[in-house]
């Protein structure tokens, strides 16, 4: 079974190559050449989880060469990483607000039964086995997991 939210983006591909719109073409097309990789490497069908890893991890290398590129005054590569992360993301799911979050880490908190920041990946192996895992940003749950265990 395909994914749908792999699915979609192929249908985007197949929509923006036929609009001839380049930038859109290229910045998909690099999206699915990523999850295909990731799906071969890992042995596994290309799937809801699998396909928000790769796009996750998509946006924060762009973000990440973003900050560079700004700071080296680059307004064009700025602007071009821009409009793709803005394009990728609206392939991932709403992340969960901070107030969800925060209730999220105190469950996991609770069910791993953590009392030290040594404990801090009990927490977050709870986090990635729950079922909507791909809504939770792990920076900002660590950040609060290290808050919470001081």
């Amino acid at each position: 079974m395909m994914s749908a939210i792999y699915a979609q983006l192929r249908a985007d591909i197949v929509t923006a190559m036929k609009a001839r719109n380049q930038a859109t073409t290229t910045a998909l097309r690099t999206a699915d050449a990523a999850i295909k990789r990731a799906a071969m490497d890992t042995n596994q069908e290309i799937d809801d989880a699998l396909t928000i890893t790769v796009l996750r991890k998509a946006v924060k290398n762009l973000t990440d060469a973003r900050e560079e590129f700004a700071k080296g005054g680059r307004a064009d590569l700025v602007a071009a990483n821009d409009a793709e992360i803005i394009l990728l993301a609206k392939y991932l799911p709403q992340s969960l607000s901070p107030d969800q979050l925060a209730a999220v880490v105190s469950e996991a908190i609770q069910t791993a039964g953590a009392t030290t920041k040594k404990e801090t990946g009990k927490v977050m192996a709870v986090l990635k086995q729950r079922p909507d895992a791909g809504t939770i940003d792990f920076g900002a749950a660590s950040k609060l997991i290290q808050a919470k265990l001081a």
